[in-house]
């Protein structure tokens, strides 16, 4: 077994009340928009109080190209990395000199050295630590990355892997793009990062174990979610058809991933989900039959951070280790190609 030996989040300073969000997009889209207002009750629906990003509101409201762009997302995202990184590593009883392999998972920017690499410039990391930065999975990267990390644990016994993934979705929010995704993802995204520790052979240690992991990739669904790429940077694309295909078609999808994973339905005490809108958690809940309400920390996190894309789940996995971990969690999220990410993880006897 691969022991999770710490779980650590962080997220900018700047705070993004959602009521002064709804107002200001109202002021940049209300009279250029012509369906704004009917979209305009998504800042209300959403079930989100606040939000925080990596730039202060007012930088939101002026046009940025891919320049700028790049420019805020590699400051703030390596910022927001050496965060959760630091915190992980601590409160792993560690010291960034004993991390031996870094996985770094981000899909809302492009930095070329990595994150990681950046970070390393402040941060003590051995000249020797192996870096596995990884790009493009979206929403399902915190289940996905995860997973890969235990992997690269479970084949070097005794070696320290720091898991981080980080995202500054408030980056993809663009002034010249007058539609509904856009709306959407005005009213839903919000900046943060999480980090873990993961050690094999470290059985009874840590907050849990994690035991196996899996994907599921639906053909023909390459235009549900993803980015475009524009001349002034990232555009989001949302299908409206998300949370009707997660009823339809989660379930069948989760069960075939149990039966890989060699997990009985019955034996899963709690699905942890990433909760991409209330719509998406309602979906999960009936797809997998859960009771309604049921996914309280998924909505309680998305109300406190809005959807910070691929670190969220790892922030209601948080707040479950401190409520106490079931016998049996299962995290889960679905994320663009489009591809459903299980994780196993079991609590310590």
């Amino acid at each position: 077994m691969v022991a999770l030996l710490s779980v650590a989040t962080a997220v900018p300073s700047h705070v993004f009340p959602q009521t002064e969000v709804a107002r200001r997009a109202s002021l940049h889209f209300g009279g250029r928009y012509a369906d704004f207002e009917r979209m305009a009750q998504v800042f209300a629906s959403a079930g989100i109080e606040r939000r925080y990003g990596i730039m202060p509101m007012d930088w939101y409201g002026v046009a940025h190209g891919w320049p700028e762009r790049t420019a805020a997302f590699t400051q703030g995202a390596t910022a927001l990395l050496i965060a959760a990184a630091d915190k992980a590593i601590r409160n792993a009883g560690l010291t960034a000199a004993d991390i031996d392999t870094i996985v770094t998972v981000c899909s809302t920017g492009i930095a070329t050295p990595s994150l990681e690499a950046r970070a390393a410039q402040s941060m003590d990391f051995r000249p020797d630590v192996a870096r596995v930065p990884v790009f493009g999975l979206g929403c399902a990267g915190g289940v996905t990355g995860l997973g890969v990390a235990a992997k690269l644990a479970r084949a070097a016994p005794g070696a320290n892997v720091l898991f981080v993934t980080v995202e500054a979705c408030t980056l993809a929010v663009r002034l010249d793009q007058m539609s509904k995704a856009n709306i959407v993802a005005t009213a839903l995204f919000g900046d943060g990062a999480a980090a873990c520790v993961l050690r094999e052979g470290d059985r009874g240690r840590g907050l849990a174990r994690i035991e196996t992991a899996a994907e599921y990739m639906w053909r023909n669904t390459l235009g549900i979610m993803g980015w475009s790429v524009d001349v002034e940077g990232f555009g989001v694309i949302f299908d409206r058809s998300i949370p009707p295909f997660a009823v339809d078609n989660l379930g069948a999808a989760m069960t075939h991933l149990l039966t890989r994973m060699n997990i009985a339905r019955k034996d899963v005490d709690r699905f942890v989900c990433h909760p991409g809108g209330p719509k998406v958690i309602e979906a999960i809940e009936a797809a997998l039959a859960l009771p309604a309400g049921s996914l309280d920390h998924e909505r309680q996190v998305l109300a406190a951070f809005g959807n910070m894309s691929a670190p969220t789940v790892l922030f209601v996995l948080e707040r479950l280790l401190a409520a106490g971990l079931p016998r049996k969690s299962v995290l889960a999220a679905l994320g663009p190609g489009f591809t459903l990410s299980a994780l196993s993880l079991s609590a310590n006897a």
